[in-house]
């Protein structure tokens, strides 16, 4: 049976990350998104329910909610879907502290319901082939693990939420390094402890709009780095070992095709990156190109769809998504005290 499930909102998130991909797989229903003003869902999606508020989202006919709003309103939302009776997906950053995700996870399996965190980042093609040679044991034992993300946009755009902390953390550490903080995470385990120094760079930023970040592991250092004044951009990885190294350059072209390009993601493969953009593997056995894993952000939802009919393990679980806030809360304190923070 299908799982009918709705959207909070219909913006970037909605109409990226969300809708095309329950609106293409097999085991899902689109069945009602939450738009207040213009009404552009019901365009694309001429059978879903257009509802005015997240109030009427949950009197619908669903069993799964997407939560992808402004990240101060996620733990409100959340909870109230919980209280509800539905299944939870929410964008990330989960919620603003670690506090707020205990609830909510505790809340979620007092209902016996299920909460997860969208990390689709663990879907992208670049950082499922760094998994793969992390995995396969030819660079040795890894020594250093370096991870960023790299934009330019130094104009400042008031309107857009993002760029108004009012009280909470919206800045380039949630929005961006809780991906960082996530794969590497998925990759290493729970850090030791954080350090991390944050900034706000750009003329008249009133967010962090700089990050850099070390997580403390046994044996190898793992630097997160995420910026919105680099106009020319270093690796998005660089991992190297004591048997080599491999280096890629440039972002998962998922993105990019679902905004830019029309693209409809389907339950195959459909979103290869050209062979001119593969990352360099270099090791004993010489230095080559390494042929980018092919990504797909529907992997998050086969694994949804297990979790809720199979009683599967969650995609991202709770454990990940409490060391994800942890990794994050200490960040800010190890900025404020210039310390490392243990956890």
């Amino acid at each position: 049976m299908k799982i009918k499930t709705g959207l909070a909102a219909f913006g970037l998130s909605g109409q990226v990350f969300h809708a095309p991909f329950i609106e293409a797989h097999p085991n899902f229903k689109l069945t009602a998104i939450v738009e207040r003003s213009r009404k552009k869902a019901a365009e694309t999606y001429p059978h879903i329910r257009s509802v005015a508020s997240f109030d009427e989202l949950l009197r619908q006919d669903i069993e799964l909610v997407v939560v992808d709003t402004p990240d101060a309103t996620h733990y409100a939302l959340c909870r109230a879907a919980l209280e509800a009776g539905k299944h939870v997906v929410v964008e990330k950053p989960f919620v603003t502290t670690r506090q707020q995700a205990e609830e909510l996870i505790g809340l979620a399996e007092h209902r016996g319901l299920r909460l997860t965190v969208y990390q689709n980042r663990r879907w992208d093609g670049d950082f499922l082939s760094v998994r793969r040679i992390v995995e396969s044991g030819a660079l040795g034992r890894i020594v250093e693990f370096q991870s960023s993300f790299q934009r330019y946009r130094p104009q400042i755009t008031q309107s857009v939420w993002k760029e108004a902390p009012d009280g909470a953390r919206v800045g380039i550490t949630y929005n961006l390094c809780s991906h960082l903080c996530d794969q590497a995470v998925a990759l290493f385990g729970k850090p030791e402890g954080v350090w991390a120094t944050l900034a706000s760079q750009r003329d008249g930023s009133r967010i962090d709009d700089y990050s850099f970040i070390e997580l403390m592991y046994p044996g190898v250092k793992v630097s997160l780095r995420a910026g919105m004044l680099i106009r020319e951009e270093g690796p998005r990885f660089a991992v190297h070992g004591t048997a080599g190294s491999y280096v890629k350059y440039g972002l998962d072209p998922q993105e990019n095709a679902l905004r830019h390009e029309g693209a409809v993601p389907t339950t195959g493969t459909w979103c290869r990156e050209s062979e001119e953009k593969w990352g360099i593997l270099h090791t004993d056995e010489g230095r080559r190109k390494y042929p980018t894993l092919a990504g797909n952000y529907m992997r998050f939802y086969d694994g949804m769809y297990a979790s809720i009919r199979e009683n599967a393990a969650p995609v991202v679980s709770h454990e990940d998504m409490l060391t994800d806030m942890a990794i994050l809360d200490a960040a800010f304190e190890s900025h404020r005290t210039g310390r490392v923070v243990r956890l």
